[in-house]
């Protein structure tokens, strides 16, 4: 199996903002943006492992900005780091400012996927290798939230969660 890089997964998904996706404040509903953000996130694992995959978790979501109604919001998703069979991808939403066009970024998330056969048994994925520094930093960052959420699981003992030792000088 040949290792990716990030690139090679991203996803970019552009839509409008529509009456029937807002709250009464006229701003997109929480729920139907992480529907788009798992969609893309679902493509991103798809491209990078070529198989099946199912949403594992949602590891993290910030709603920094509300998203008027009519605005135009991207999302683009691609895998921040490959374990044995399951993939994290990291979610950037971006809004269009009307006038200018100039991007904000308005939400991130980021998502766990799971590759898996037909019987939906996991199976293994491609290494991936990271490029630019931003690639670099979430790479590195995605080990530590790992191990963060196998303690916070009870999945790992905290003496074997050797990235978060390194991070706290232990």
């Amino acid at each position: 199996m040949q290792a990716k890089t990030p690139k090679e997964s991203l996803t970019t998904m552009t839509d409008m903002v529509l009456p029937g996706e807002t709250n009464p404040l006229n701003n997109l509903f929480g729920g139907e943006l992480l529907a788009r953000m798992d969609r893309a996130s679902s493509i991103a694992a798809r491209r990078h492992s070529r198989r099946i995959v199912v949403t594992a978790s949602v590891n993290h979501v910030a709603f920094n900005k509300s998203v008027p109604l009519g605005s135009v919001v991207t999302v683009e998703a691609k895998i921040s780091r490959a374990f044995r069979t399951s993939m994290e991808i990291y979610v950037d939403v971006w809004m269009e400012d009307r006038e200018s066009g100039m991007r904000t970024r308005a939400n991130e998330g980021i998502y766990t996927f799971v590759a898996v056969d037909e019987t939906g048994t996991p199976v293994a994925v491609p290494e991936l290798i990271p490029e630019t520094a931003e690639e670099i930093a979430r790479f590195e960052a995605a080990l530590r939230r790992k191990q963060l959420s196998l303690i916070l699981s009870g999945k790992m003992d905290p003496s074997e969660a050797t990235e978060l030792k390194k991070l706290f000088g232990c």
